[in-house]
């Protein structure tokens, strides 16, 4: 080791900027489960869930200090270790572990309970930024790309198994960290055209994404006809055709509609290889065939093969109107509550809202919403603020490095608390279907804290050995 490496041991050369934001996210987070969990307005009066919240902080803070001491190459050089261990809590959670609303995801110990998958997001990021810092490893290439979602899929299928969805879509944010690196955007496009699609579909009904469909074919065959009397004609009529059948005959004949957009295919795609634009129809056909296709076996699989709360959750987000009255309770009080607080909130410990728990699991996934309604417009936007000044610095840290493996893990680290980030805060507004994950630094729970926090200390003495790397 190098005298200026020795040098960089504890908390030399730290990014105290960084750590700041940390430090003030867990401290509005134990204030705000204080506030969530506390009935009176006494704060000497705090309910077990704040006690345990504030031990767990604690615990944080002196894993912190410890990975500080830890020389920084420890953590590359065991990350496939620390993953495989990972791997097998996932395994056995399944076998021992305890069932919580639902999911078989806690391990009990004592009077606590460890979440296995919370801290398999830090050493999925550890493996994930190892590989991809090795010599071989191009996501340009197809061997290096199965590798790496094979690192990022193992884990989301253990944890599908609990079932734990929002957990395992989480894992999912490691493809900005595949971006970064160079995975084609190909990959990127059609993947975003798939989730469209799907959610068009759900909302719309997949007749409505064929018509789409017809109508976009129809425009390109109408576009190549050479003569303007024709293609004026042509358009015209298949204007008041679209038009009546949009506004009479959808439900009456959607089957129908379907078929005659497969009657129109081979004439649209005729048209156009007669003009000599054969990769367009090389591009277009596939387009659509699928695109129709994918449709009608979206709404097949919603309404035959998810589960009925897997169907609540996604109408409560896309269609309110079919969801029942008690799966939509939560969002509809979620709203209420942050609205509630208006411009500057009610003030600390004065949430009328939150001391009713009108908002089940308020100290948890909608701890949002106690923000919302005792700190007002005002509050929610600084914690906005301070989220996004955390990512950004990260980012920056990310940018700085002069080695591989400490790029990709600061970018993992960012991507992770940006899904988190997004979707929790997403879901207690509506804007996103309700999964139930925690809001980094600021929800209640020990496994999500310590996890987020160990990430963040092995971060901070990554950056903070990057001079002698």
């Amino acid at each position: 080791m190098s005298i200026r490496a020795r040098r960089n041991n504890g908390f030399q050369n730290v990014d105290l900027q960084t750590l700041s934001y940390y430090i003030g996210l867990v401290v509005v987070g134990w204030m705000m489960i204080i506030a969530a969990t506390s009935k009176g307005n006494d704060l000497s009066d705090l309910s077990s869930e704040a006690t345990k919240q504030g031990f767990f902080i604690l615990i944080s803070f002196v894993l912190i200090v410890g990975v500080s001491f830890i020389e920084w190459k420890f953590w590359r050089t065991f990350s496939y270790i620390f993953y495989a261990l990972s791997i097998l809590s996932l395994i056995a959670v399944l076998i021992i572990g305890k069932k919580v609303s639902g999911a078989t995801s806690w391990f009990s110990i004592g009077g606590f309970s460890l979440q296995p998958s919370e801290f398999a997001k830090f050493t999925t990021c550890l493996a994930m930024a190892s590989y991809l810092s090795s010599y071989n490893a191009n996501l340009r290439i197809l061997k290096s790309q199965v590798i790496a979602f094979g690192l990022m899929i193992v884990p989301i299928i253990l944890i599908l198994i609990q079932p734990d969805a929002g957990s395992a879509i989480v894992f999912t944010s490691f493809l900005i960290l595949f971006y970064r690196l160079g995975l084609s955007e190909n990959f990127y496009i059609v993947s975003l055209t798939i989730t469209a699609l799907f959610i068009i579909a759900l909302i719309y009904e997949p007749y409505f994404v064929v018509l789409g469909f017809m109508t976009l074919g129809a425009g390109i065959f109408i576009y190549n006809i050479k003569n303007e009397r024709r293609k004026w004609a042509i358009g015209f009529t298949l204007l008041i055709i679209g038009t009546v059948l949009g506004l009479h005959f959808f439900e009456a004949y959607n089957r129908e509609i379907f078929v005659a957009n497969f009657l129109l295919i081979p004439i649209v795609s005729f048209n156009l290889w007669r003009n000599g634009k054969k990769e367009l129809v090389k591009f277009l056909l596939p387009l659509i065939i699928f695109g129709g296709t994918f449709a009608y076996g979206a709404n097949f699989a919603f309404n035959n093969i998810l589960k009925p709360h897997q169907q609540s959750r996604i109408n409560v987000w896309l269609n309110p109107s079919k969801a029942p009255s008690d799966a939509i309770y939560n969002l509809r009080q979620s709203k209420l509550t942050i609205g509630s607080g208006e411009l500057s909130g009610k003030g600390f410990l004065q949430g009328t809202r939150t001391k009713l728990d009108f908002v089940p699991e308020q100290s948890t996934d909608f701890i949002f919403c106690t923000i919302g309604e005792e700190q007002g417009f005002i509050g929610v936007f600084g914690i906005i603020v301070l989220y996004l000044l955390f990512l950004y610095r990260i980012t920056v840290i990310a940018e700085r490095q002069r080695s591989d493996f400490s790029r990709n893990y600061a970018y993992g680290v960012a991507g992770i608390l940006f899904f988190h980030f997004f979707i929790n805060i997403g879901m207690t507004m509506g804007l996103v279907m309700i999964i139930g994950i925690p809001l980094p630094f600021i929800s209640y729970g020990g496994s999500s804290l310590l996890a987020f926090s160990l990430m963040i200390g092995v971060l901070l003495k990554l950056d903070s050995n990057r001079f002698s790397i």
